[in-house]
């Protein structure tokens, strides 16, 4: 017995993730691994929290179609052309690449933020997964406007899908990808299938009645129990930007470091299409079954249940695990930057103890659009700042890299840009009263890369004189 724990300890110690530095050419990854892992990260329990939030929120059908169209090919492309190439030429995570531009302290506020980011995102999964499995236990999971929770037994739920999801996190970047390309073949078709299986509850029996249907029926245009609107630009920009954090902020690029090609970014378009699009549909049409059948607040898992049975509650279990393994192993990488000398696997392992544990509060699920807006809006200005300095920098005869080349601790540049970047952006949101923090996440991404720009003309000669101490 205990031989058998030494070993598994072994294993995962001997795991190299290349926290810092370069992942060398014979570790890089074909297409096929990023399209297993894309596709099923972005086929998430959490499509059954997204998608009924348009029907609840009362956009159109008209909205609904066109803005996920346009939003999912512009998140496709941001993957594509910003995030991937950056993480191809560097080779890097975003984390030591972004140490190596702003210095041990700016990267230890940066890293903390983002790893506690991290653990909510992955709370919130492992928080859709428990309430399938509540259902099939009889256990009363929380709805979708919940706040807390009542049952003991869902707490247990949590704390054991919590332990199945950190042990593979640990493992690094092999397991996890092949986790998941284990499970994304058949997760869309149960999503698909659901969705079809009620549209005749809906009085849908041929496609010809399918948009009349929807447009009086699932996204009727008006909001319930007193919620916001959405319009076609909430739904465009929520798409586009939902994972504004991962693509335009450079967050993947410790996915895509392993990549063999930066084209291979593209493949996040199968995760964007069949699971912020066909999923968010499907599980929109669920939502308004549940709504004609007076539940008025269904959990994920109930609507799962409804349009495919013990197959829908199963997926919406593995959905949940297939994204918070990845999302654990990042803010793992995140957290590992504070404290370089530690072991990966054993932050990882603290990091997924913290993630279910914020999962036992299902807040994390109800208001997870506005954490997601809030993430979006500090994680971007961050992806510009970096991307300028990996590509204008040298351009216009700047310093690259500058805490690295000069051997200090703290950018008081970077500093400067993302905290003004990010006052400017809340200043414009209450300023035009706003109702969506994502709206904030595209100017915080031009004004982190124009004032890190200007600041850094201004002062960086001042600041960082040419000699160097490395």
């Amino acid at each position: 017995m205990t031989k058998n724990k030494l070993s598994l300890v072994e294993q995962m110690s001997s795991v190299n993730e290349y926290e810092r530095e370069p992942v060398p050419a014979h570790k890089v990854k074909g297409f096929k691994s990023f399209l297993g892992m894309v596709a099923s990260e972005h086929i998430a329990g959490t499509e059954f929290v997204i998608g009924p939030l348009f029907v609840l929120h009362g956009a159109s059908a008209f909205d609904v179609f066109l803005g996920l169209l346009v939003g999912n090919i512009l998140a496709t492309l941001s993957w594509a052309l910003v995030c991937a190439p950056a993480a191809v030429k560097t080779r890097l995570t975003i984390f030591y690449q972004l140490e190596k531009i702003c210095g041990a302290v700016p990267v230890t506020i940066y890293n903390f933020v983002n790893g506690l980011l991290y653990c909510v995102a992955a709370a919130a999964m492992i928080g859709v997964s428990a309430s399938a499995i509540g259902l099939l236990m009889n256990i009363n999971a929380p709805g979708l406007t919940d706040l807390y929770t009542s049952d003991p037994l869902w707490i247990l739920i949590i704390v054991g899908i919590g332990m199945v999801i950190t042990v593979v996190a640990t493992f690094g970047f092999d397991r996890v990808s092949r986790f998941a390309n284990i499970f994304a073949p058949w997760m869309p078709l149960v999503f698909l299938a659901s969705g079809i299986a009620m549209l005749p509850t809906l009085g849908v029996n041929s496609m010809a009645e399918f948009w009349s249907v929807a447009e009086t029926k699932i996204w009727t245009g008006t909001p319930v129990n007193g919620a916001t609107k959405y319009t076609f630009w909430h739904i465009l920009i929520f798409a586009w930007l939902c994972n504004s954090a991962m693509h335009i902020g450079l967050g993947d690029m410790a996915i895509y470091r392993y990549a063999k090609k930066a084209n291979y970014g593209l493949a996040s378009g199968f995760g964007m299409f069949i699971g912020h699009f066909m999923a968010w549909v499907a599980s929109g049409i669920l939502c308004a079954v549940a709504l004609q059948d007076g539940i008025a607040n269904p959990s994920p898992g109930q609507i799962a249940f409804m349009g495919a049975g013990i197959a829908g509650a199963i997926c919406v279990v593995i959905a949940g695990w297939t994204t918070a393994n990845p999302t654990i192993y990042r803010a793992g990488l995140a957290v590992q930057g504070l404290m370089p000398k530690s072991k990966r696997w054993k932050v990882t392992a603290v990091i997924g103890a913290m993630a279910t544990l914020l999962a036992c509060f299902p807040a994390i699920v109800s208001k997870l659009d506005q954490f997601l807006g809030i993430y979006a809006l500090c994680a971007s200005p961050v992806g510009a700042i970096v991307l300028v300095d990996i590509y204008l920098f040298p351009k216009v005869r700047l310093r690259s890299n500058v805490a690295f080349e000069t051997g200090r601790t703290f950018n008081g540049i970077f500093m400067a840009a993302w905290i003004l970047s990010i006052a400017s952006c809340y200043g414009l949101y209450l300023a035009t009263k706003a109702d969506f923090y994502f709206f904030m996440a595209l100017p915080g991404f031009v004004l982190g890369g124009l004032f890190y720009l200007l600041l850094s003309v201004l002062l960086q000669q001042k600041l960082y004189p040419k000699t160097s101490t490395i």
